[in-house]
């Protein structure tokens, strides 16, 4: 048997060797001769052939299944990777909600705008592509290459959703940038809406404004849109939620420049909701005449006087009827994207136009806080309404003089002491003198706390300050230094380290004229969706109550009538209706200036209006305050 399996006879000589049959041998007959040779040469390149053939085979197998299984097997999946690359998921922004006044009067609404943006994802992925493509876009819309960087990767390097690059694009050089940019992957001109504000009335501080969400605030609410308005200051961010709505989505067909095609109708689109709508308490007309007559008071105070606050509330109820701070400015200039060079502006301007001071200014209240010491030493029997003292020019305690402003002769009790803004009195009441004990200043710190100072109001707004009740402990912690009876006597007429913001006196304020309600004032009154449907009613939310009992508030609204038929707040006697005053001149930072405070109701019987004005450093209560309250009313009444 040759080496190819045949039979056949060996052919040359051959060297044999005997094997025993009971051995087993591993040796074989050779042929030695060149023939012999050449057949085994050609066994061995055989036998190569074969075993290249068999790998070529299996490659050829392996090759083929995984053609069968990408063209067969998972054509469903390929054929989706590559629908993948040409349709987009594109969001649609909700509609956001609009706000009006009491009676309907649009407040904050929207109107149409352009904005330059681009889709990530669609940018070049080359590294030098997308910077070409980079420095394209900063050219045409003349923003630094550096900014795009930024705002694109907040948004995320190859995010689906649009990052807005260029907000409120006048209609101009928005159709001029959109033939621009037309065969730029990835960058659009997007229509879009913005908000619109009234601008005439002093609302800026009470609505703030929106813009794009910030990379920070996106981080705290990730289901946000990086193109998204977001509210940033007023009602507009106390309200972010309600007025948001609902994005929605749809499926768009792209080209290879992530151009759109075509909108896929049908394919799993999702519809926006628009956001909610807010009716809020301020009467629009009213808030128009606080703002003029303020105004017009500050500047008939001096040139130097330049700032005030006027607010008025219902104190039946807590709601804000109108709130101005003044100066103030247009919110429409944040129109889309905030102004950096106007938003500076605004910052640098010593006035503080942005400061709200009906919220977050800080004040001593002066002889308007008289009201609440007087509630606390009836409630807690200091004084009764015939407690009467003799009250002299100035009480002297050691080497300490303590002043009345103005020399009141004879005998004076509590509702004349109101009238007439008696200091003597106020300090009796608040740290003793004379046959009156005086509450002392931890008992007086309580009072003051319980009718709302030393915390903020919990007015619907996005800033508030808590003002300052000071005390023994505080001093001594802060100051380091011990409390005096002089810190007392300071405290109950309203100065020394004693700090209130608007809001909360007004708030104090309301709890008199309505028998010992202390109501949280509420800017929103309610929350109706997109069909007009109330979504929402916000009631009246009484914080205490029963804190002062009735008789002792009568007291206390008594000494504030008399206040105005014959004593400081005589300038509203004229008014077509019954009402109740005290006037107020704060000291500050040993300033020769005063701050100019007056607080007023009406109707005295039936209270619907609870009004307070501050113009800082403007003098004296009655000579400067008082009058712009009177034309306020006076208008009110009257229409």
């Amino acid at each position: 048997m040759d080496i190819f399996g045949n039979f056949s006879a060996l052919i040359g000589e051959k060297r044999k060797r005997k094997v025993s049959l009971s051995e087993e041998s591993d040796f074989q007959y050779q042929d030695v001769t060149l023939e012999g040779q050449s057949r085994i040469e050609e066994t061995q390149t055989s036998r190569l052939s074969i075993y290249l053939k068999l790998i070529i085979l299996i490659i050829f197998i392996a090759i083929g299944s995984k053609l069968f299984y990408l063209q067969v097997i998972n054509a469903s999946k390929s054929f989706n990777l590559a629908e993948g690359n040409r349709i987009r998921p594109r969001s649609i922004l909700s509609s956001r909600g609009v706000i009006t006044d009491s009676k309907g009067v649009w407040l904050a609404r929207n109107k149409p705008s352009f904005a330059l943006g681009v889709y990530p994802s669609d940018l070049p992925r080359k590294k030098t592509e997308r910077e070409d493509l980079l420095n394209k876009i900063s050219a045409l819309a003349k923003i630094s290459k550096d900014e795009i960087k930024q705002k694109i990767e907040a948004n995320g390097e190859f995010s689906i959703d649009l990052t807005i690059l260029k907000a409120n694009l006048p209609r101009e050089e928005a159709l001029i940038l959109e033939e621009e940019v037309a065969g730029l992957p990835g960058v659009v001109i997007s229509k879009r809406a913005i908000r619109e504000y009234k601008s005439d009335s002093g609302l800026a501080h009470i609505m703030g404004y929106t813009g794009i969400i910030s990379s920070d605030e996106l981080a705290k609410n990730p289901n946000y849109l990086m193109s998204e308005e977001f509210g940033k200051a007023g009602i507009e961010k106390y309200y972010q939620t309600e007025l948001r709505g609902d994005p929605g989505i749809e499926q768009v067909e792209v080209d290879s420049r992530g151009r759109i095609i075509q909108v896929l109708k049908d394919f799993n689109n999702l519809q926006p909701v628009g956001g909610n709508n807010l009716v809020l308490n301020i009467d629009y007309d009213l808030q128009q005449k606080m703002t003029e007559k303020l105004v017009s008071g500050i500047q008939s105070a001096g040139p130097e006087v330049n700032s005030g606050v006027a607010v008025a509330i219902n104190p039946q109820t807590g709601a804000v009827l109108g709130m101005v701070s003044v100066p103030f400015y247009d919110n429409n200039i944040f129109q889309g994207e905030i102004n950096k060079s106007e938003y500076k502006r605004l910052l640098e301007d010593p006035s503080l136009p942005l400061l709200n001071r009906a919220t977050m200014g800080t004040y001593p209240p002066g002889s308007i806080i008289k009201i609440v010491t007087a509630a606390a030493g009836l409630q807690e029997g200091i004084i009764t309404k015939n407690t009467s003292i003799e009250t002299p020019q100035e009480i002297v305690i050691g080497e300490w003089k303590f002043p009345d402003w103005k020399y009141h002769a004879g005998m004076s009790n509590v509702t004349r002491a109101i009238a007439e803004s008696n200091n003597i009195f106020f300090y009796a009441v608040g740290g003793g003198w004379d046959k009156i004990k005086g509450l002392g200043p931890d008992v007086l710190r309580n009072y003051l706390s319980t009718f709302g100072f030393g915390a903020k109001s919990g007015v619907d707004l996005s800033s508030e300050a808590s003002g300052l009740v000071p005390g023994p402990e505080w001093k001594k912690n802060y100051k380091g230094e011990n409390w005096y009876l002089g810190d007392t006597y300071h405290v109950a007429i309203g100065q020394g380290d004693l700090l209130v913001t608007p809001i909360q006196m007004v708030k104090a304020l309301s709890a008199v004229a309505n028998g010992g309600r202390l109501l949280r004032p509420q800017i929103l009154k309610e929350i109706t969706d997109v069909d007009g449907n109330v979504v929402r009613n916000y009631s009246t939310e009484v914080e205490r109550d029963n804190f002062i009992s009735a008789e002792n508030i009568s007291i206390v609204q008594q000494g504030m009538r008399e206040a105005v038929l014959y004593g400081s707040g005589r300038i509203l006697a004229d008014l077509p209706v019954s009402s109740a005053a005290k006037t107020g001149t704060a000291q500050f930072f040993n300033n020769q200036k005063t701050h100019a405070w007056f607080e007023c109701y009406a109707p005295y019987e039936n209270p619907e209006i609870a009004l307070v004005v501050l113009v800082e450093g403007g003098g004296g209560g009655y000579e400067v305050a008082s009058p712009i309250a009177h034309e306020i009313l006076q208008w009110h009444f009257s229409r």
